[in-house]
């Protein structure tokens, strides 16, 4: 995310815009001072200190490794491929292997951009939650949730929210920079909807002020807020 998707300044759909027109396609290369690693059923396949992050538009970064941190190996035989941006380097598809290591803690997803930032922050921003005329919360005692790229979330605490009218979904999702995410289904009388909110009961470090809170999906409820609408400068 960050640079090249969302609405990043190197994203198809930009919040804001170059004082110059930049080229097309455009791909930034940097150095990645960890140690990366590949591992498959128990072996260690790929490990170098001399990666590269590869940005490209709408995706989110990919390790490039040179050619001879890559042995052919029967697992990666034919999976590894010239990285145009960087002569000499190759990638590897995420899925070559089955674990992927930044020194000794295993990354899921995909590799986490340097330039991505969460920030929660305390507010009196003001939600309300309905479905299907239950007002599931109605509080101006919310966190923010400022994520970058991303159009900003307000969280709740559970005893802000109608817990009764929720129960547990098995759905679980997993973002690369706030952990694994459960999931609520709203049961109101006869009515189910399945997944209109969600929380992280143990989020990653940057995440921590969200632990338990709820946030709720604007496609399956009405959500109604006070946040900034969405403006395009130019």
């Amino acid at each position: 995310m960050s640079l090249t998707t969302g609405r990043g300044p190197l994203a198809a759909n930009p919040a804001g815009y170059f004082s110059a027109p930049l080229p097309s396609p455009l791909m930034y290369v940097e150095p990645f001072r960890r140690r990366v690693r590949g591992r498959e059923a128990g072996r260690t396949l790929i490990d170098s200190d001399r990666v590269l992050l590869v940005h490209r538009q709408g995706q989110p970064p990919t390790y490039a490794f040179p050619a001879e941190d890559v042995p052919a190996e029967d697992v990666l035989a034919g999976k590894a491929e010239p990285e145009p941006a960087a002569v000499g380097y190759v990638r590897v598809p995420w899925d070559a292997v089955a674990e992927w290591y930044e020194e000794e803690e295993r990354m899921f997803g995909h590799p986490r951009n340097p330039y991505h930032r969460v920030d929660c922050i305390r507010a009196s921003r003001r939600l309300r939650v309905e479905v299907a005329d239950a007002a599931l919360v109605d509080t101006a005692d919310t966190v923010g949730l400022y994520e970058t790229a991303l159009e900003p979330r307000l969280y709740v605490r559970r005893d802000q929210v109608q817990m009764g009218l929720l129960r547990p979904s098995t759905t679980t999702t997993y973002c690369p920079y706030k952990g694994t995410a459960s999931y609520w289904t709203a049961v109101i009388g006869d009515i189910v909807v399945e997944d209109v909110a969600w929380s992280y009961d143990d989020p990653l470090p940057e995440s921590l002020p969200i632990a338990g809170l709820l946030s709720f999906d604007g496609a399956r409820a009405a959500v109604i807020h006070d946040l900034p609408p969405a403006t395009h400068v130019r």
